[in-house]
């Protein structure tokens, strides 16, 4: 769109994921909070509904040529430019009342992840990064700061992360994982976006994932990659619509991915 760039955009993402924090932490623990089951059967809230649709509709007065994608209402990601999003990410969670949760709003171009915003106003934190622009993170009404990678190098000293185990079995090959994690130092199972966010801020220098949406990890790539990692699918390919995800510092990436591959031999 002539006349926008990249900081107009990261601005508008950063008024969107406002807009989207004032319906989730309204709604969150609320005692009558609607859920439902989608065909999948993974849950869908009142609030998930209500945070696409007034994200939509912000984006259709601001960006009207633009796509826009969600997991909610559909959409298809193709040439030019496409807003993905995810309204909440970890929506277990957020009916369960556990506050590891956030909304997910990325502007893809030509394929590319160019801004990310990742907004989890119930851990009072919030993540964002703009392709040229460096990865950024803030507390609660706390000043930005810029956040970077580990520099881990040895797997012996890693921290990694995954999600549910059970959908290794399903989607991928749970012994694949099990190499990767006996050849850490310690692993926990974060899940959803904020390993990702971890491994970014250098807390954390692994985190995989076996099964993702494109809308789950579009905001986390360019996050990561402009923390100063890597971010791919398994199969090692820079996308975030692969399927799969692996999100790293950068210096243990080949090595996990070959860990990771389910055709290598058990040690």
């Amino acid at each position: 769109m002539l006349g926008v760039t990249t900081t107009d955009d990261l601005e508008l993402a950063l008024r969107l994921a406002d807009r989207a924090d004032a319906i989730t932490s309204a709604r969150f623990r609320a005692r009558d909070l609607g859920v439902h089951r989608k065909p999948d059967r993974t849950p869908v809230t009142d609030a998930d509904i209500a945070v696409e649709d007034a994200v939509r509709e912000v984006l259709t007065e601001q960006r009207p040529a633009d796509v826009v994608a969600g997991e909610e209402r559909g959409g298809t990601v193709g040439e030019g430019r496409a807003w993905v999003l995810d309204p909440i990410d970890g929506t277990k969670n957020f009916l369960r009342g556990l506050p590891a949760w956030a909304s997910l709003i990325a502007l893809v171009e030509d394929g590319r992840p160019a801004v990310g915003v990742i907004s989890a106003p119930a851990l009072q934190r919030r993540w964002w990064a703009a392709a040229g622009s460096g990865a950024w993170s803030a507390h609660a009404a706390g000043e930005p700061g810029r956040i970077a990678v580990s520099g881990v190098r040895d797997l012996a000293d890693a921290y990694v992360s995954t999600t549910n185990l059970g959908e290794w079995v399903r989607q991928h090959s749970r012994e694949a994982y099990l190499r990767l994690v006996d050849a850490c130092w310690e692993n926990r199972a974060f899940g959803d976006f904020w390993h990702h966010c971890l491994v970014a801020e250098g807390t954390i220098d692994l985190a995989a994932e076996p099964v993702v949406n494109p809308w789950d990890v579009a905001a986390v790539q360019v996050l990561v990659e402009e923390a100063g990692g890597t971010f791919t699918d398994l199969a090692g390919r820079a996308r975030y619509d692969g399927g799969n995800a692996l999100s790293s510092n950068g210096h243990l990436h080949s090595t996990a991915l070959r860990l990771l591959d389910v055709s290598a031999q058990q040690p």
